[in-house]
């Protein structure tokens, strides 16, 4: 059957198609960190690629994964119909989680991607959060023990006159420079 739409038509309409949160994938996964009481997530963190879940403290993003839209290797299914256009969607899909995936990466994120099918057996799913949930948080607090503090600066680059005062008696010289 052929589409009523012309083809600009129809991409119009399908643009205007808004994704909510379903119970089959983000609603499922906000009663499993309910369950197990893992804390700390956000929803609709402005963050590139629209994470599911953020966890800013970790730095993490998380993504529910439709086993169709995002082609699971295990449950992803292609239609009979109009092929073509369904394997081209489905990677454009796959590319852009790709292109979010780097590019959280190169802004200091890490991207979790879990797949819908892995919501039905939570427990190796919650193993799995927790271990990089932790990994994470240790390698924030030994960056945060690394980092070196400098001298407030000028706009100009040169040291603030008063970053470097030791006592009263160069208040005079500091103030003079």
């Amino acid at each position: 059957m052929t589409d009523v739409f012309t083809r600009e038509k129809r991409s119009e309409i399908m643009s205007r198609v808004k994704g909510r949160g379903n119970l089959a994938t983000e609603m499922r996964l906000i009663r499993i960190f309910r369950e197990h009481r893992i804390v700390g997530w956000r929803r609709r963190a402005p963050l590139f690629g629209n994470p599911d879940f953020v966890f800013v403290a970790s730095r993490l993003a998380v993504f529910v994964d439709g086993c169709f839209w995002h082609g699971c290797p295990h449950h992803g299914s292609l239609p009979r119909t109009n092929r073509d256009f369904w394997q081209a969607k489905l990677a454009r899909n796959k590319r852009r989680d790709r292109l979010v995936n780097k590019t959280l990466k190169a802004r200091g994120w890490t991207p979790i991607r879990v797949w819908q099918h892995q919501l039905r057996e939570p427990e190796p799913l919650v193993r799995r959060l927790r271990k990089i949930m932790q990994s994470r948080r240790e390698a924030v607090l030994s960056s945060d023990r690394t980092k070196t503090f400098s001298r407030p600066r000028n706009h100009d680059g040169r040291q603030h006159r008063n970053s470097n005062r030791v006592s009263a008696d160069n208040d005079a010289a500091a103030f003079n420079d």
